[in-house]
Parts: structure tokens; sequence; C-alpha cells
């Protein structure tokens, strides 16, 4: 006698039989297992990103965390709560690009000096780019939960030589910032659900999503700054001119739109599906093994 399969085999089998479904999510394991930025960050400078991390002045580490936490803090203020809310409208994705080159061609010609004005404005680009993607992928950019997926974007570095090989880079990231973004979203939701009638109630409200969105940037933009350091590193491998800082901010954006992009399609899929069968499905397609050994969902021969 054959095991019925359980109600969260059943839905990643209805992922996995969905044409369309079975498309995107396959697109997104795609874009969110490929290499590390830091990987691809090291074969454009020509040189392991070790290298440059043992260039770095002492006091560089402190300085850019600190500035990467400044830096994800105004991005969130200025891109998040000012992109025109229209879900299902195309992304903008090439705009963001060239507007990322300008900015790293000008921070190139000052070095480290210039992480600091060039950092924020970058990373209020790619901010915009990626709640542009959330918002073509059918998501309002007003919703706090929303804006939180956006912010989680930036803990994504890509897969990694280090993760554990049963499990996969973008899962391993979720799980890192899953405590906090669990109880973060679960006071979204609330306060969502009932805010509105009072103008008060509207107010605490907003205040409560801002302080929780600041607790998940805060979290976010330590790993950020991780890999921020190591673009810096990167950076002065070689010596870099304005044209080869460009390309790495290219790179950078890039590859942030990319983890936006495969994010938002299993955010999609979640509410659609639920979040265990689309995980399930998600790893069935990484690893190649079916959901449920041939016959219908139903359990029937």
């Amino acid at each position: 006698m054959r095991q019925e399969p359980s109600n969260e085999q059943a839905d990643a089998q209805r992922i996995l039989n969905d044409a369309q479904d079975r498309a995107d999510l396959k697109r997104a394991v795609a874009l969110l297992e490929t290499p590390s930025i830091t990987a691809r960050m090291a074969a454009l400078a020509g040189a392991p990103i070790e290298f440059g991390m043992s260039k770095l002045p002492n006091f560089a580490h402190s300085r850019i965390q600190k500035t990467v936490h400044s830096a994800l803090h105004k991005a969130a203020s200025a891109a998040l709560w000012t992109v025109k809310d229209v879900p299902s409208k195309g992304s903008s994705t090439k705009t963001h690009k060239l507007a990322a080159a300008v900015s790293g061609a000008a921070g190139g010609l000052f070095g480290i000096a210039g992480l600091a004005v060039e950092l924020p404005v970058t990373t209020v680009i790619m901010m915009r780019s990626v709640a542009d993607i959330a918002r073509s992928e059918g998501f309002s950019v007003s919703d706090p939960w929303v804006q939180a997926a956006c912010v989680e974007v930036f803990a994504f570095g890509g897969n990694s030589k280090d993760d554990d090989a049963s499990e996969s880079g973008y899962y391993a990231s979720r799980g890192v910032l899953s405590e906090l973004t669990k109880n973060a979203t679960k006071e979204l939701v609330h306060i969502v659900g009932h805010r509105g009638a009072e103008q008060v109630t509207h107010a605490y409200a907003k205040k409560q999503a801002a302080s929780w969105l600041a607790k998940l940037i805060d979290a976010v933009a330590t790993r950020f700054g991780v890999i921020i350091t190591e673009k810096t590193a990167a950076q002065i491998v070689p010596v870099l001119g304005a044209a080869t800082a460009a390309t790495m901010n290219v790179l950078f954006t890039n590859h942030y739109q990319d983890m936006a992009r495969g994010h938002f399609i299993v955010k999609r899929l979640e509410q659609k599906y639920g979040a265990e069968p689309v995980e399930r499905a998600y790893r069935e397609l990484k690893s190649g093994v079916p959901a449920l050994v041939p016959g219908k969902v139903d359990g029937t021969a």
C-alpha cells in the first residue's frame, strides 16, 4: 500500500505540474543559485578577494559597516516610499544599471575616500530597482511586508562554496533572517489588518511598521556590509580606473536585480501555494529529485 502524499507534497507537485509556475520557479532557482557575488567580483578584479582585503586599512572595516547601515536606512526611506505603486508595471533594469555605472565611475575617482558619497547613491539606485522588480511581479510596494521583502534582497549574496551541500544559498540566507523576518512579518500583517479607521491608529501603524523595518534593515546591513567590504577590497586589487569601477557597479547591480527577480517570483508563488510547498518544489528542481513517485496528486495510480 502506497503512502498518501502530504498536503505540502501534493501542492509541490501542483507547482511542478503547472507549466508556467514550474518555468517561473525554475528561473528563480537559476537566478538565486548563481555563483556568489564575491566570486564574480574576484573574477572581474582578476585576483582573489583575500588579497584586496589584506590591503584595506584597519579602520576601513568598521567605517564601511557604519556607511552601509546608514546607506540602507537612507535607501529604504528614499526609494521604497517614493516608487510609484503600480503593480505589474514592467521594470526598468537597464536604466538602473546605467545609473549605477555613472555612480560607480564617479566613486572610482576617489577610491575608499569616495565610498561614503558613492555608496548611499548606489544603494538607493539598487533599492529602487529591487522595488521596481517587486512591482513588476505584481506586488504593491506600499505594503509593509513587500518593503521588508525588498530589504531582504540585500542579504542574498548568491550560492557560496561555504554553504552546506544540503542547503541552498537562497534558503540558507532566508534561514539566517527567518526569526526576525517571521516576527516582523507577523507584526506588519497585524498592523496592516487593523489599521485604517482612525487617523491615530493609522499613524501608530506607520510608526510600528517603520520600527520593524528598521530592525530588519539593521540585520540585513550586517550581511550586506560584508559584501560591500569585499567589493571595496576587489576594487583596490589592481589600480582600477573609473571605467572599471563603473563595470563593478553594473555587476553588483545586476546581481541584486537577479536576486530580486528570483526572490519575488518565489514570493508570488508562495502567495498562491504557501511557503512550504514552494520551498519543497524549489529544492526538488535544484536537486533534480522528483516530488512524488509517479502517479496522480490524489494518490491514485
